[in-house]
């Protein structure tokens, strides 16, 4: 199983520290783009005008992006500690067990604009980049991405299920083939009122971090869609009571439904929460 999340805006550093080793990174394929990418990122950071491109033009946020300036020598933290906000608090990585640490870096990949995608354990440091933006020279950065990361995420894929929890600007890095998206269900995550289903994107996040949680907390992982869809039926409404009880908006009822197959076999597969 292979579960894809989107990163975070939020993003937390350390005061010391060994800066970032490329070569220790997973997905070491990756690397030359690694660099080109956070190399032009880091010239267009120390501009207000560039700032202002990478939607930072803020004083508040500038020490954010001045961070992206000394990426090579700023302190890196693992990934399972960087990200913050409503999906990573939901998985909580900090809280699982060893053998639950062990599968979510196993089954857990973040996409990323700067990295392209990381494991809960490769060490970076914090950064301000997004999938949206387009940089001098390298145009926009979902199209710089797609070849490296189809030369990385396919035969890493290959003959596993995949669970696609990412927005649609880092969905647009990576989309599976073949016979991977026959594999693949796409989360969804809707609130069901009065008869009617809305997206609501707080909800949404949150939901999504307790599928990533549900999927490290199982040892034996699902091979299909089915399969998944029948893990989360039974594992999330406790999740989704706990949070609520932690006085987190919740639902009083979870329901998972897997739709019919797409043109290229990927399927839909939504929580609503009631």
């Amino acid at each position: 199983m292979l579960v894809l999340l989107p990163p975070s805006q939020g993003k937390t550093g350390a005061a010391e520290g060994e800066p970032v080793d490329l070569r220790a990174l997973s997905s070491p394929g990756l690397t030359p783009t690694r660099r080109r990418v956070l190399s032009a990122a880091a010239r267009l950071s120390r501009t207000r005008a560039g700032r202002e491109a990478l939607g930072a033009g803020s004083e508040q946020l500038r020490p954010e992006a001045e961070r992206t300036t000394r990426w090579r020598t700023e302190p890196a933290v693992p990934v399972a500690e960087l990200y913050t906000g409503v999906l990573y608090d939901a998985l909580d990585p900090a809280s699982l067990d060893d053998g639950a640490r062990e599968r979510a870096v196993e089954r857990l990949l973040v996409s990323s604009a700067a990295w392209g995608a990381l494991r809960l354990d490769d060490r970076v440091p914090p950064y301000r980049l997004s999938m949206g933006v387009a940089l001098p020279d390298l145009g926009g950065l979902a199209a710089l991405w797609r070849e490296p990361l189809r030369a990385a995420l396919d035969p890493l894929a290959a003959g596993r299920l995949v669970v696609d929890c990412r927005s649609a600007d880092y969905a647009a890095a990576w989309t599976p083939r073949g016979g991977t998206a026959s594999r693949t269900a796409s989360v969804r995550v809707l609130r069901e009122s009065g008869g009617k289903r809305s997206v609501v994107s707080h909800m949404a996040k949150h939901t999504r971090g307790l599928v990533a949680r549900a999927c490290a907390l199982e040892p034996s992982a699902p091979t299909t869609p089915e399969e998944l869809r029948d893990l989360l039926a039974a594992a999330l409404p406790p999740l989704v009571r706990d949070a609520t009880a932690a006085s987190v908006r919740g639902a009083d009822e979870v329901a998972v439904e897997l739709g019919a197959p797409a043109k290229d076999g990927r399927r839909a597969l939504d929580v609503v929460l009631r």
